[in-house]
């Protein structure tokens, strides 16, 4: 097995001189520029005492070198750990806490509070970077090699750490190794049919799975080239469709094309493929996309654990509400409550195998051995069902995570804020549908007796607590929560109960 960077950009039979990314304001990187940087960046990081299996946390804007930092420390075999800028310094301090990286780089403006966490968690070494590629990191490197012999890394060796969780507990540390990632890239890669004349618009951030490892991946390993954008914006992306071939994105970014006036046919002569995922697409927007392009949006399901699972066809029909057949290499089976597979149309529990499938959680042994079947299966917690051909259809989440706009928000993460507000003496967060977002976060909070608290007064107090995604968008009150036998919080008849207030807060916003 070689190490991913090796398959990725370090093959002795790729053209060194073909462009991989372009940026907006018409910068060029070859796949040379990425080796020579990722060189220099890896020998910063050895000289920093970075050694295969030690973390390096990075919190910065999208950028290109962001990209060639993510290719150092795969080089390194260091264990590269994104983190989401909007995360709050009460958030990022966990994460550093559990993750406990070596090197930590962060934008420049987060400077000094950085390094006060640093500080507090012993992280020996702070580098920076900015969206423009400023910073100490890239002033450090350039006196660095451009040279650098890769790590040898074996198959299990983790090359990445992303946080993930359910609704319970602090989030998880997933530890996805060379071979998940290697394995995943070349199967998408066939199944997308990308090729070195393939030009991917890529508008997703690179902080998590998507973006980084099914977006950057299928490039890199079909020798094609992205038009690289720093942040999704509608106007500007249908100002590029026309120079590229395919573009993947969440559902929230097709509903702003759609929203556009200039977003037609026209635009989209040229492209190839639409993809989408990291949230369900609604029927009625791929509908409304094939009337207005002519093309059928092709969507798939991951997760961050298992990168991606399945997948609509590159040939054939797309079925509106279906994720698709599993991929090659990759074992889906809907399961019941006894574990035992389901026939079609019963609704269970959707479990995978397959060399997608991560790892294990990080630090956390127990948790990784209950997450799988004894047979090897990963227990997803999402509920699906197949069709008579064997189509998955996702059903729910049982563990209540919310995707809103593609960013998973974890209700209990939320509850536990709200929680330890003055005046509160309980809440339930829930997810409910958005025709922009696919689905946002309502907050239902029960008050301590005899406090006057406003609705309207807990949002501003959770800025310091969660990153804007994750705030709730409505504060409802409520006497009580409804509970079962057990004492658990039925969220689905707090969803059936606030679905009108919801709606008429939505038609108001709107409007």
């Amino acid at each position: 097995m070689q190490n991913l960077y090796d398959i990725l950009v370090g093959s002795e039979t790729l053209e060194r001189s073909r462009v991989c990314i372009e940026t907006p304001l018409g910068q060029i990187f070859r796949y040379d520029d990425l080796d020579e940087q990722s060189a220099r960046l890896a020998n910063l990081l050895t000289s920093c005492g970075i050694v295969p299996g030690d973390r390096v946390a990075v919190q910065v804007e999208k950028s290109p070198q962001a990209v060639f930092l993510y290719l150092a420390c795969l080089r390194a075999g260091a264990v590269y750990l994104p983190l989401n800028t909007a995360y709050t310094r009460e958030e990022t301090d966990y994460f550093l806490d559990d993750a406990q990286p070596k090197v930590m780089v962060c934008l420049p403006d987060r400077a000094e509070e950085t390094a006060n966490l640093c500080r507090l968690r012993d992280i020996p070494q702070l580098f920076t970077l900015g969206p423009a590629g400023e910073g100490t990191l890239m002033e450090r490197s350039r006196a660095q090699s451009p040279a650098f012999l890769t790590a040898a890394m074996s198959e299990n060796d983790v090359a990445a750490l992303l946080y993930s969780s359910g609704t319970t507990g602090k989030p998880k540390g997933v530890m996805l190794a060379h071979r998940n990632l290697a394995s995943n890239s070349a199967t998408l890669v066939q199944a997308w049919g990308f090729t070195c004349e393939d030009v991917l618009l890529h508008a997703l951030p690179i902080f998590h799975v998507h973006g980084l490892f099914v977006a950057l991946h299928c490039v890199m390993m079909s020798r094609s080239r992205m038009l690289f954008l720093t942040h999704f914006d509608a106007a500007h992306v249908c100002s590029l469709l026309p120079r590229a071939t395919v573009f993947m994105g969440v559902p929230t970014y097709y509903t702003r094309l759609l929203a556009q006036r200039q977003f037609a046919r026209e635009a989209c002569q040229g492209m190839r493929l639409f993809i989408s995922g990291s949230a369900p697409l609604l029927p009625d927007t791929f509908e409304e996309f094939r009337r207005r392009t002519g093309h059928s949006i092709l969507e798939r399901y991951g997760l961050t654990e298992t990168i991606m699972n399945t997948s609509n066809p590159l040939e054939g029909p797309r079925l509106p509400g279906s994720v698709g057949l599993p991929l090659p290499e990759v074992e889906v089976r809907i399961a019941g409550q006894d574990g035992q597979p389901l026939g079609a149309e019963a609704v269970g529990e959707i479990q995978v195998r397959g060399p997608n499938v991560f790892a294990g959680y990080w630090r956390r042994p127990e948790t990784s051995s209950a997450c799988f079947t004894p047979d090897g299966f990963f227990r997803t917690g999402d509920l699906g069902r197949f069709d008579a051909q064997g189509h998955v259809f996702i059903v729910g989440r049982s563990k209540d995570l919310i995707i809103s706009g593609g960013y998973n928000v974890y209700p209990k993460e939320v509850e536990d804020c709200i929680d330890r507000l003055t005046g509160v003496r309980e809440s339930a967060v829930i997810g409910m549908p958005h025709p922009d977002f696919g689905e946002a976060v309502m907050a239902i909070i029960v008050p301590r007796p005899g406090v006057g608290l406003e609705a309207e007064a807990i949002k501003p107090q959770l800025r310091g607590c969660l990153a804007n995604y994750k705030a709730p968008k409505l504060v409802v009150l409520t006497k009580e929560l409804p509970r079962n036998a057990m004492g658990k919080v039925q969220k689905n008849r707090l969803r059936e109960e606030f679905l009108p207030v919801w709606q008429e807060f939505v038609g108001k916003k709107e409007k």
